[in-house]
């Protein structure tokens, strides 16, 4: 008895711990002064996969990595570097799984073309097991196989 109430209070406190062991909020975001770089940095968010979520965006989501991820898109944009060199960083940082549209390259290849290439399979086994049913029906009977046919069913209503 005791053990099992040591053992609750053991899960109280670790229950009560957990949120004191959770991520900090992020800081608020700090926009760009100018506008239009901070309509180019909005823009990247939105193609930008957060690599916690990693269905939302980094404009979307509240993980603190996001946050991290939205600074140094900001500050690469106000180094002057192009959306082309930031996604490039991103890229060599977290590999092509970071960009909602990963680049065309022989190690994307199934990622972009596998679903189609997927779709394309079923679609075929489909086709040819149809064509095996086809082919694969009764041919019908002869005149003869008629005749033992109808003598077999008398049989049987006779039985």
């Amino acid at each position: 008895m005791k053990r099992a109430a040591a053992l609750f209070a053991a899960v109280l406190l670790a229950g009560a711990a957990a949120p004191a062991l959770a991520e900090p909020p992020p800081a608020p975001d700090r926009p760009l002064t100018d506008p239009a770089q901070e309509a180019r940095a909005r823009a990247l968010f939105g193609d930008i996969r957060c690599v916690v979520c990693q269905h939302e965006s980094i404009a979307d989501s509240p993980a603190g990595i996001a946050a991290d991820l939205r600074g140094l898109v900001r500050e690469q944009i106000a180094a002057g570097k192009t959306d082309d060199e930031i996604k490039a960083d991103l890229l060599r940082r977290y590999g092509d799984y970071v960009l909602f549209q990963p680049p065309l390259r022989i190690g994307t290849w199934l990622l972009w073309f596998g679903p189609f290439a997927l779709a394309a399979g079923a679609g075929v086994v489909l086709v040819l097991r149809a064509r095996r049913r086809r082919a694969g029906e009764a041919a019908p009977l002869t005149p003869e196989e008629e005749r033992a046919l109808a003598a077999l069913a008398a049989d049987d209503e006779n039985a």
